[in-house]
């Protein structure tokens, strides 16, 4: 029997960018069937059904006058897999904040209710404008980070970055520039219809491939929603303090159970052993550094947690099939 599409909403308001929001919308909506399609003359069966959100279904104009026609209300979608909040443009000498309440308690309901959320650019401003994103990491254009950071100083803004995956499950996605609505889709691709869909999306919309390896298209592990009170406990602790010595041994120390039943019940709710949880972590925050910063390999290993720089080499060939040196040309 085929799985139902996933679902995803793309949310519409006055100040959206119509551009991103009719890009994104499109790009969701050709998963599963444009890359049969182009190559073959049949396409498959879509795998995700993403439809343009607003405050109504009442015909308006976003930014630079162009048409939307909502396919759905905020009052018609009581769930959604997947948000999307494109690039919004407000003044220069206007706040950001309170803009859109209903659209932000929209957001809220959302997250409670499991959606993995994403916005690009400066969609980042009304997320925050939720709360979700205090106390966590994120990013948005870097025009707006002093901006951002004066509006929302709760939140931990990371403008150098392309993408931060934060939140319960790394269900909050916040992508940078302008353009990283590509990247936005195929971290999103990647997460709930694989990896294969997600180059194969790339390759159909020239979209840049990273690299040729998973990690590419997400900003950190890929997360299995869980009800593990004491594993999600270990993953928030650990988001923060990875790089830190013996990790392992203090989460163990922490959940206060035996090593063996705390790394059966970690892998059970996450997918990963511990170490390799850990590991990927690790990997990850050095691709962000690779990709930001000019520091030098030794000293990004050091940061992350290897002071033993032959071992960090091999760890992050064997997680991305190329040297850091070979991820940083790329």
């Amino acid at each position: 029997m085929t799985a139902p599409p996933v679902t995803a909403s793309v949310l519409a308001f006055p100040e959206t960018a119509g551009w991103m929001l009719y890009g994104i919308y499109d790009v969701l909506n050709s998963v599963g069937t444009v890359w049969g399609e182009l190559t073959t003359g049949n396409p498959g069966e879509a795998l995700i059904y993403a439809r343009i959100v607003a405050a109504t279904k009442e015909p308006f104009s976003c930014w630079g006058d162009v048409p939307v026609t909502p396919q759905a209300s905020l009052d018609d979608i009581s769930a959604s897999d997947i948000v999307c909040v494109p690039e919004m443009t407000i003044p220069a000498d206007e706040s950001p904040v309170g803009r859109y309440p209903r659209e932000a308690a929209w957001l809220e309901r959302m997250y409670a209710g499991g959606a993995v959320i994403g916005t690009a650019c400066s969609g980042a401003f009304l997320l925050a404008d939720t709360g979700l994103l205090d106390g966590q990491e994120a990013t948005t254009h870097w025009a707006f980070q002093e901006r951002f950071g004066r509006y929302y100083p709760r939140v931990k803004l990371r403008a150098e970055r392309i993408l931060c995956s934060t939140g319960e499950d790394g269900r909050i996605v916040t992508a940078g520039g302008t353009s990283s609505w590509h990247d936005l889709c195929l971290h999103l691709i990647a997460r709930f219809c694989g990896v294969d869909e997600a180059r194969n999306t790339a390759k159909a919309f020239l979209f840049e491939e990273h690299d040729s390896s998973q990690l590419c298209f997400a900003a950190m592990p890929q997360q299995t929603r869980n009800d593990d009170a004491v594993v999600r406990d270990c993953q928030r602790w650990l988001a923060d303090r990875y790089a830190e010595p013996h990790p392992l041994a203090r989460m163990i120390e922490r959940s206060g159970l035996p090593p063996r039943t705390f790394a059966r019940r970690f892998r059970a709710a996450t997918g990963y052993t511990p170490i390799d949880y850990v590991r990927s972590l690790r990997v990850e925050e050095a691709k962000q550094a690779l990709e930001t910063t000019g520091a030098k390999i030794d000293d990004i290993g050091r940061v992350v947690g290897y002071d033993d720089s032959a071992s960090f080499r091999r760890l992050f060939k064997l997680k991305t099939g190329l040297t850091p040196s070979g991820y940083r040309r790329k």
